[in-house]
């Protein structure tokens, strides 16, 4: 018997419950959605509060609580993980970042720093790693602190070094800025409150809080088992571009999590043991508006079953950062944007149209959305054209 076939409506259908966006599936509390989802791209902080706030069933807490999560309570933690990308994880999920995705790629950030700085002349490895003792004990005394605050208390963060020089992007680094960087990679520092509102992208550094060493086979396992129940079915290249493994290193885990085949329309793809029967979908249909770099729409390598691909000049920028996108039962439509009046516009992009439901839907949560935003902005760190037109800078 072949492995079964999960056609383009169960996998809509599967995407809407377990990524918090029907009705009915709406979650508690932004540790509820993040352990969901299992990552939230932090790259742009706006993204981490507008995507929780999309997932709730009631949202009108969700910067006051996600600021809880985030730095008091610390039951989430933002930093570095797939990709060398900065997430937003489940607190108890960072042993586990760390093993599967981190070791590997902190190795090559501090290879490239002590290489960086010996070719401009700069202090050997020796001097920097005097450098970075300092710096941590002074943060363990502060508790967090910017960069700046750092370097009051060790100068020698201040030293500059050139980086590429003779190439067209040759520049000028500070030592805490590639160093402050090299230690949340090697999971010895994460980033703590920003300095101004939720959406701001200047962070105090904070230590990392302490986790167990993990066997880098075992937490890839745990890693790729937790992805595949939410994200599931995947294909072996959605594995591998979501987690930035070798392709070596995702079979292993495949293997290790006894990992079931099913067919879809891209080819082979996997479920979690267990997960191969078909999925009730959700009652009602939905709309959402989800923000820039939104895990759902950024989840898979292969997303024609859920974007169209002439969608995809206008919604995504020239590196691949998806821009803040409409939803309608399960598949992207359109984008959305918040002009700087507040206002928060939409259109649709989809060129078979869409039911006058999915319209007053999408309306609803526009407006849903404009109170919730309040007197914040939410400008997205990448801008893509469809966001930009609807702002009025064409």
């Amino acid at each position: 018997m072949g492995s079964r076939y999960i056609g383009v409506a169960e996998r809509r259908d599967r995407l809407a419950v377990r990524h918090r966006l029907a009705a009915g599936a709406r979650a508690a509390g932004p540790e509820e959605v993040a352990r969901s989802l299992v990552a939230l791209h932090g790259t742009d902080p706006a993204t981490v509060y507008v995507g929780v706030g999309a997932r709730l069933a009631e949202p009108g807490g969700t910067v006051r609580e996600t600021e809880r999560a985030l730095y008091e309570d610390r039951t989430l933690v933002r930093m570095h993980g797939m990709r060398n990308t900065v997430f937003v994880f489940p607190s108890s999920l960072t042993a586990v970042v760390h093993a599967s995705t981190g070791i590997a790629v902190a190795a090559r950030a501090r290879a490239a720093l002590v290489k960086d700085m010996a070719k401009a002349g700069a202090p050997d490895a020796a001097w920097l790693a005097e450098v970075e003792a300092s710096a941590l004990a002074a943060l363990a005394r502060r508790g967090q602190a910017t960069a700046a605050e750092l370097a009051q208390d060790e100068p020698r963060l201040r030293e500059r070094f050139a980086y590429a020089a003779g190439k067209d992007y040759e520049g000028v680094h500070t030592v805490s800025s590639r160093l402050l960087r090299v230690l949340g990679v090697e999971g010895k520092v994460v980033r703590g409150r920003p300095l101004g509102s939720w959406t701001s992208t200047q962070f105090r550094w904070a230590l990392a809080p302490e986790h167990p060493e993990l066997d880098v086979a075992g937490a890839q396992a745990e890693l790729l088992r937790r992805w595949l129940e939410v994200c599931g079915p995947a294909t072996e290249a959605d594995l591998k571009w979501w987690t930035g493994w070798r392709v070596t290193e995702v079979r292993r885990a495949l293997a290790a999590i006894g990992a079931r085949e099913v067919t879809v329309d891209e080819g082979t793809a996997y479920v979690t043991e267990g997960d191969e029967d078909p999925v009730t979908g959700p009652a009602e249909p939905w709309a959402a508006l989800l923000p820039a770099l939104d895990p759902t729409a950024m989840g898979w390598q292969g997303r024609d079953w859920y974007l169209a691909p002439g969608l995809r000049a206008a919604l995504f920028d020239r590196s691949g950062n998806v821009g803040p996108t409409v939803w309608w039962n399960g598949r992207v439509i359109g984008g959305w944007a918040q002009r700087a009046d507040g206002a928060v516009v939409w259109r649709v992009l989809d060129p078979e149209g869409v039911p006058s439901e999915a319209e007053a839907a999408v309306a609803e949560r526009a407006a849903a959305l404009r109170a919730w935003l309040g007197a914040g902005r939410v400008t997205p760190r990448f801008r893509t054209p469809l966001e930009k037109e609807l702002c009025g800078n064409p």
